[in-house]
């Protein structure tokens, strides 16, 4: 038995009775991996297959690798950047089984009706999930950031809705598996001085020497972290500009531009890291593996604390509303399979957040917990999930501790209300 949100036991778990020829033989719920499942499972999976699309951020090979291992079915994986994905979440429903998206993409896409909530009472570990997914808040006296935080589009109120309930309900538009708090790159052997701001992206000691994220949804809400460090725009709210709030946003950035400010606009990971590696751009917009890769290559870099906070995002994994008999209850098995700690410490290990932390400690030695999650010196060299050394004994992680670093979140990446107006604007500033 499970417990609904509600903690009353319900009849249904994590498996439900399997349809077709499972479902005539009358297979129960289990616990652990697919080893020890009735036969009629065990036959029938193995020709499952289902295909998940995202960013690369958290579409990985050794992911796919592991559930044909543990679950006994394929993963098929595709990567694209975050505007692709929202696209294709839209307009190709029948295209992919799994959508691994990001919840500022979710706000765009669940009301599409192309993705179907999913029932809690399935999830085995929904009650450890991080509350950041549930209520908002880190602890119980957090502020909820600005922008759309994860929780605002985590719930509808039942099986067919299309539209985010107000409150925590029974059904989830994600199951959230992955998350981190972003904040600048930079190049200490380069930059000449502290960094200890948004703003300095824009100092003019770096022109020609920084770069932007190029994905509008994310990369306005650095603008607006740079722009409120100087001073220039005060926002109602970052995530929800208005109009006007927009057109100074972006008139700032279209002025540096043109006062030959940045080097680049980047959209992939690679991208990000051959701009640092090279010393073409000493301070940019960064995600913390990207920091993570250009240190492995000996090369000095940082991913710089700043005294306004950190931008937040997160993703999760949601159903395609086609998906229905033994391929949606291999998709709630892959679900509670990712939370269940393997990928959890394979995502911290790279720099993000799992969404379920008890589980991912148990896949991770205390020096690894206490480096990643608790703020900790190194005891032995930090490895990389494929084993390459990506901090040496001593090392303490940028910005500290978990709770440090989700603690100080001052905004999500966000879907504004005048989201095709700031898009547009976005482009002629990228065009510019």
């Amino acid at each position: 038995m499970t417990k609904s949100i509600a903690g009353k036991p319900t009849a249904l778990s994590r498996r439900t009775v399997l349809k077709g020829a499972a479902a005539a033989a009358g297979v129960a719920a289990g616990s652990g991996a697919i080893t020890g499942f009735p036969t009629i499972w065990a036959q029938n999976i193995k020709n499952v297959t289902l295909r998940q699309f995202g960013t690369g951020v958290s579409n990985l090979n050794a992911v796919a690798d592991k559930v044909k291992e543990d679950l006994g079915f394929t993963l098929q994986m595709t990567a694209l950047d975050s505007d692709a994905v929202t696209q294709r979440a839209v307009s190709q429903p029948k295209s992919y089984d799994i959508a691994d998206i990001e919840y500022w993409i979710c706000k765009k896409v669940f009301p599409a009706g192309v993705l179907q909530p999913m029932d809690v009472s399935k999830i085995k570990y929904f009650d450890k999930i991080v509350p950041i997914f549930v209520n908002g808040k880190l602890t119980p006296g957090s502020t909820v950031a600005q922008g759309t935080a994860p929780h605002t589009v985590s719930f509808v109120e039942g099986k067919d809705a299309k539209t985010f309930a107000k409150q925590q309900t029974q059904w989830m538009t994600l199951i959230p598996t992955i998350y981190n708090a972003d904040t600048l790159g930079i190049r200490p052997d380069l930059v000449g001085r502290p960094i200890t701001t948004w703003k300095d992206l824009l100092d003019p000691a770096f022109k020609g020497k920084a770069s932007i994220l190029n994905i509008p949804s994310i990369g306005i809400m650095d603008a607006a972290m740079v722009c409120e460090a100087m001073g220039e725009v005060k926002y109602g709210d970052k995530g929800n500009m208005t109009k006007e709030e927009i057109d100074k946003t972006i008139k700032i950035m279209t002025e540096a531009k043109k006062a030959g400010q940045f080097r680049a606009f980047w959209k992939s990971f690679d991208e990000s890291v051959n701009l640092m590696a090279s010393g073409e751009v000493v301070i940019q917009s960064m995600w913390s593996p990207a920091v993570a890769a250009v240190r492995a290559k000996g090369i000095p870099c940082v991913y710089q604390p700043l005294k306004e906070g950190y931008r937040a995002w997160g993703g999760g994994l949601g159903i395609a509303k086609h998906l229905t008999g033994l391929e949606l209850e291999a998709a709630y098995e892959y679900i509670n399979w990712y939370l269940s700690g393997w990928v959890g410490a394979y995502l911290n290990r790279q720099g993000y957040y799992s969404a379920v932390l008890d589980t991912a400690k148990q896949h991770m030695s205390e020096d690894e917990w206490g480096f990643w999650m608790e703020g900790k010196p190194a005891q032995k060299d930090i490895l990389s999930p494929e084993g390459k050394v990506m901090e040496k004994a001593g090392a303490v992680r940028d910005g500290g501790s978990f709770t440090d670093r989700m603690g100080a979140v001052a905004c999500w990446n966000a879907v504004m209300d005048e989201d095709r107006y700031m898009v547009r604007k976005w482009n002629e500033f990228i065009a510019a």
